[in-house]
Order: C-alpha cells, then structure tokens, then sequence
C-alpha cells in the first residue's frame, strides 16, 4: 500500500528548495504525495509560485489562503494562526499518513503545529541550522514537533541530537535545492528571457552582472527600508548590470518593497531590472553566470557555495549560518557592500564546495519517506 505523504509549501524559497524531492516523490512507487500550497506561494506580489509549480507540471491538491498582508510581527503572529485553523481542515480531507514540512518560515510553525495536534507524523526539512531573526526560534520549535529529521549538513544532524531528538530519526540528506544547482552547472545554456518579466532596463547580460536577493530581517524589521537603500545605492555605484528580486512577505517587507519603489522612481537606475520571481531552475542558470550574488538570501550561503559564485552577504539574517569560502559578511553600509562587490568580483570563480550536499538530496529523501516506520510518540532520549 502506497504511503499518503501531503507536502506544504508556503512560499517562493520552499518550492525551490524541495522541487526535486517532489519530483522524487512522485517517481517513488511507494509515495502517494498531495501538494498543499499556501501562503505567499499563492499571491501574485511575491512572484505567484503556484504557477511555476503548475507549469512544472505539479498537481496542487489544495491552496490554502492564509497570509494577512501588512508585513508585521502582527501579521505574522495572526497568518500563523489562520494556517492551523485552514491547514486542519485540508489534513483532514487529505488524511495523510505523513506531512512534509520545509525550512524556519513562520507559516512553517502552522503546518508543524496542526499535524502533531492532529497526530500525523510530521518530516521536517532543514532543521538544526543556526540563523539570525525569529527564524531561529521557528526552526527549532519545529524540531521539537517533528518525528522525522530530514538535515542538510553532519552538524545540522548534530544539533537536532543534541535538542534531545532520537538519532535513528534524524538523517543526513544534503539541501534538495543543490540537486537544482547541480543541475544547472551541468547545463549552462540559458534559454529563458528574463527580460520579458520585471520592470527596469533591458540590460545587457554578455559581461559581467549582478544578482541582489534583499530581505528584511523580523528582529530587526523597522529598519528595512534603510538596509535596503544602503543596499540600493551601493549597486547602483557599481555599475554593472543588476537583477534585483523582490523580497519575501517577512515582518519588514514593506518597507524593503517602499525602498525598492522609491528608488526606483527618483533615482531610476540604469543599471538595475527588478524581479519579482523565475522558475526555480531558470534561477539558477542566471545564477550561475553571475559574477557576484549581493543581499541576505541563503542562495548565496547554498546554492552559491556549491556552485563557487562569489557573495557578499549583508547584516545578521543569515549569522551563524554553516558557510564556504566564497561568501564575504558587511554590515548593512553602501561603502562597505560596494568595497566588499569589488574585491569578489575581481576575485573570480571560487571552487565548489558540497557543505549543504552532492547534488542527490530529492532521491535520498523520497526514499526515506517511504520505507521509515512512522511514529508519533516523542521523549527524551537521555
């Protein structure tokens, strides 16, 4: 008999990093899987990831309109509130025997929160990771409520232990996402116009150019807009060509969008398209010929050290985050990005790095979901 497993995205990053494993999952003959999709992943402002997944040939088995918009603590606390309420509604239609949860997003902690009240044995996805913001408190309170660890580094695997999870439940499995890098490096042809989305000018892609993933930071969400004109000026100073990407629906993204729009408009930079999203793959490929990645996205801590792009990476978002050598921290000031660019650009290519995986992370995990035994009943093990 087939195992049920119900998969919850909430967001544009989630899909990107579990598209593999989903792709696994439906090869799996032992898999049943439902895609519930929920949260930002539905709303066109953050780039309308349901679409892409559609158009990658997904069956959403259920959407789950969830986020109230503002871009608040507020806010985030009643979306995490709202998803339980909806989310309990959608596991008891889909009747799972197992749920799949991914990351340290707020909306994370609902899905987390349902299943274990609804005794459904819950997966969790990258868990024992060490970051700034509130995502610290998520990810491990998600731990705590996961029956299955499903980690990306030895280390990860070893603070989840050490929060008093069972080792037998806890497996090293790499970052799916780095399957999609993986890829990509393989097949650098790019066939995709990234110019027929976005608002800003047509810039010439045959040099050297930049890709600039800013969010705001929850704990420190009255100073997005700030960061991110720092940021802003810093790229516009460099003068190469930019593809900037929207930020995520975080405590503080409305200031980081107010930023964006701003500038955009009193200052039009020649230099710099903004985006709101790509097809993850598409991404990646674009990625991969960058000469640089500028912002506090993990892609650049990820997917960049594997595929050897230099970073720069801004502020605390991403502190304490296991990472290669190609990333270079700078506080969140215009000359010290801009210092910080220079020297990366000028530095080149660094070597791969596999710290968050080899490229086989969605095969490793599918196969896990389907044979290990499933079990709701959690102690301490010491």
């Amino acid at each position: 008999m087939k195992r049920r497993i119900a998969v919850v995205v909430t967001a544009r990053p989630s899909y990107a990093r579990i598209k593999t494993a989903l792709s696994a999952m439906e090869a799996n003959p032992g898999i049943e899987m439902s895609l519930v999709v929920a949260a930002s992943a539905l709303l066109e402002r953050y780039g309308n990831a349901s679409s892409v997944i559609e158009k990658d040939g997904f069956r959403i088995a259920s959407r789950v309109f969830m986020l109230l918009e503002g871009e608040t603590p507020q806010t985030s606390a009643v979306t995490t509130g709202l998803g339980i309420v909806e989310l309990a509604t959608v596991f008891e239609n889909l009747a799972p025997d197992l749920v799949v949860t991914i990351g340290d997003r707020f909306e994370t902690l609902a899905t987390a929160t349902t299943a274990a009240f609804m005794n459904i044995p819950l997966a969790h996805v990258q868990g024992g990771e060490v970051t700034g913001s509130v995502d610290e408190k998520v990810r491990h309170a998600v731990t705590k409520l996961a029956d299955l660890h499903l980690v990306a580094t030895q280390r990860a695997r070893e603070r989840v232990i050490r929060l008093g999870e069972d080792p037998g439940r806890v497996f090293v499995t790499g970052c799916p996402s780095i399957d999609l890098a993986a890829e990509a490096v393989r097949d650098g042809a790019n066939v995709f116009d990234p110019f027929a989305f976005g608002v800003g000018p047509t810039l010439d892609l045959s040099g050297p150019y930049l890709v600039v993933m800013q969010h705001p930071v929850t704990t420190e969400h009255a100073k997005a807009r700030d960061q991110a004109l720092e940021s802003l000026y810093a790229v516009r100073e460099l003068g190469l060509p930019a593809l900037w990407f929207w930020p995520n629906p975080d405590a503080g993204s409305d200031g980081t969008s107010k930023a964006i729009r701003w500038f955009r408009e009193h200052e039009a930079p020649p230099n710099i398209h903004f985006f709101r999203n790509f097809p993850p793959l598409a991404f990646l490929r674009i990625l991969n010929r960058a000469s640089c990645v500028i912002g506090n996205s993990s892609v650049a801590i990820r997917e960049c050290a594997f595929m050897g792009i230099p970073a720069v990476n801004i502020g605390t978002r991403q502190q304490g985050r296991e990472r290669g050598s190609n990333v270079l921290d700078v506080s969140h000031d215009r000359g010290a990005i801009e210092e910080a660019a220079r020297s990366q650009i000028g530095h080149g290519r660094y070597p791969s790095d596999p710290i968050y995986g080899d490229g086989k992370a969605g095969e490793k995990i599918a196969d896990i979901l389907a044979e290990v035994p499933l079990d709701i009943g959690k102690r301490l093990p010491y």
